[in-house]
């Protein structure tokens, strides 16, 4: 499991990199207007995303277990059906847009646009909703790599993705700063990476094949009967952070999306950080769920919301101090204090949200608990929604963040619970290893970074990179002789104390 998830927290960082330079790539070339304008087009075409209906989710759940028992045709069958399904809702998503266009269209006449602009900015909507609808589809393949535990060749075609990305939008925007570019490279590399996929997941795995041969509709109301709360999931997480930008949109300037959006940018990454924990922890919950071996979830709820833990403080707290120091060097001449703000509230609820969203979340829905997480997540969206209309009038889009922030609070605190007493663990053990130590431990590199930033405020580049190491070291040793030493799993104590002993 740690050579999987190192994997996957290999592949972060290169998203990280990755996304450092496109986001002060872009705004550099678009600026703050034609920026939030681009995170409109997302915001508006972000719905049609419930149309995938859970079925990749469903799709990992079923071929895991059959997998597991080592039933590869009844697992062909099943990405098969979930294969037509995905096929028949692209048809409706691209549909679905074209209404959309029609308003998105006479909205950008309100903006302050010239007319190539406008033009561009339409021209990028249908071509990003062509994007959208045969995107449900290419989901599959990475399906089939989750379902047998194979993380490492997964994330090696999706580095390669995020690498062309990287190359054709600098290439694209340096020729030709539009946003019909910008979204001509999403549909380019979406198709890339399947093709990729489909090739390596047929060599890799023979015995299991992505076709529409097979369909069986027997399997439907199975794979909708998970599906359908895997779609609440979505749902939730729609309310909750992809309606935000239309919020804002609808009662202030589209400058202000912007602003918002790189306050909110560091999500998407911070997030795949948890991510890549949680696409391990649900296929090993149905494969230990279908040998009958779920008294073993106990202990890795325990180690895994700890290793979460830790690696959201770090960057949380990390944020929390420099964050405006960080976004001031990132976007130079754009930075707008708002940004730091909104950065600053949603961290501290991603320090609770982001743990539990990694760990206790995919494991419920592994084991097939799909019900109370997705009807929670659900009301988190809703009641994030509600909160954002309500705040935005008075507070702009600090009241935007703290309507997400607040939801994040209960979401947690009601998953973790429902977790903890479906797998039977020791609520005290889950808290304290999994929260409070990770949390105690972080603080103190923090306080340090907050003293030094006080005395002589960090700011640029280097000093921002100089400090960073600084408090890397201070926090890994922080872990070493506080927060993991007499751990049962992993005593990263005594391992030091055994390499520093003579011979």
């Amino acid at each position: 499991m740690l050579k999987n998830v190192g994997s996957n927290w290999t592949l972060n960082g290169l998203q990280i990199l990755i996304f450092l330079v496109l986001g002060r790539f872009i705004i550099d070339r678009f600026g703050l207007d034609q920026t939030g304008v681009w995170g409109a087009i997302v915001a508006v075409l972000g719905p049609l995303q419930l149309l995938v209906l859970g079925v990749p989710m469903a799709a990992v759940r079923f071929v895991s277990g059959h997998i597991a028992k080592e039933e590869y045709e009844d697992a062909n069958r099943v990405l098969a059906t979930c294969l037509a399904v995905l096929v028949t809702m692209g048809v409706v998503a691209l549909a679905a847009a074209g209404a959309l266009y029609a308003g998105f269209s006479a909205g950008t006449s309100h903006w302050e646009l010239s007319a190539a602009q406008v033009a561009d900015a339409r021209a990028a909507f249908a071509v990003m909703s062509l994007h959208v609808a045969v995107g449900f589809a290419l989901m599959l393949p990475y399906g089939v790599f989750a379902a047998h535990q194979d993380f490492v060749v997964r994330n090696l075609i999706m580095a390669g993705g995020l690498l062309l990305r990287l190359g054709l939008t600098l290439g694209l925007l340096t020729w030709r700063p539009t946003l019909v570019a910008l979204a001509s490279v999403q549909i380019t590399v979406a198709a890339a990476e399947f093709l990729a996929a489909v090739v390596v997941s047929r060599r890799r795995h023979p015995k299991v094949r992505l076709s529409l041969r097979g369909v069986d509709r027997a399997l439907l109301r199975p794979i909708f009967t998970f599906s359908g709360f895997a779609m609440l999931l979505n749902i939730g997480a729609l309310l909750a952070f992809r309606l935000d930008a239309i919020v804002i949109g609808a009662n202030m300037d589209e400058s202000a999306i912007a602003i918002y959006d790189y306050g909110n940018k560091i999500f998407e990454p911070f997030l795949n950080i948890v991510l890549a924990i949680g696409m391990v922890v649900m296929p090993m919950a149905t494969r230990l769920e279908a040998q009958g071996k779920t008294h073993e979830l106990a202990p890795i709820l325990r180690k895994w919301t700890k290793v979460a833990s830790c690696a959201v403080f770090l960057i949380g707290l990390w944020l929390l101090v420099l964050g405006p120091a960080f976004l001031r060097w990132w976007v130079e001449d754009e930075y707008r204090p708002a940004m730091a703000d909104v950065l600053r509230v949603l961290v501290v609820s991603f320090l609770a949200f982001l743990p539990v969203r990694g760990v206790a979340l995919p494991m419920l829905m592994g084991m097939g608990r799909q019900s109370k997480p997705a009807l929670a997540l659900l009301a988190m969206g809703v009641i994030n929604l509600v909160l954002s209309l309500a705040l935005v009038d008075r507070y702009g889009v600090i009241g935007v963040a703290l309507g997400t922030s607040i939801p994040n609070f209960l979401f947690a605190a009601y998953v973790l619970s429902v977790a903890i007493r479906t797998i039977g663990a020791d609520t005290r053990r889950v808290l304290v290893d999994g929260f409070v130590r990770p949390l105690i431990g972080a603080a103190v590199p923090a306080l340090l970074l907050y003293g030094v930033d006080s005395v002589r405020p960090i700011d640029g580049f280097f000093p921002l990179l100089a400090s960073g190491l600084a408090y890397v070291g201070v926090f890994a040793a922080v872990q070493v002789v506080f927060v993991w030493r007499g751990d049962p799993d992993m005593d990263l104590w005594a391992r030091v104390r055994g390499r520093l002993k003579p011979a």
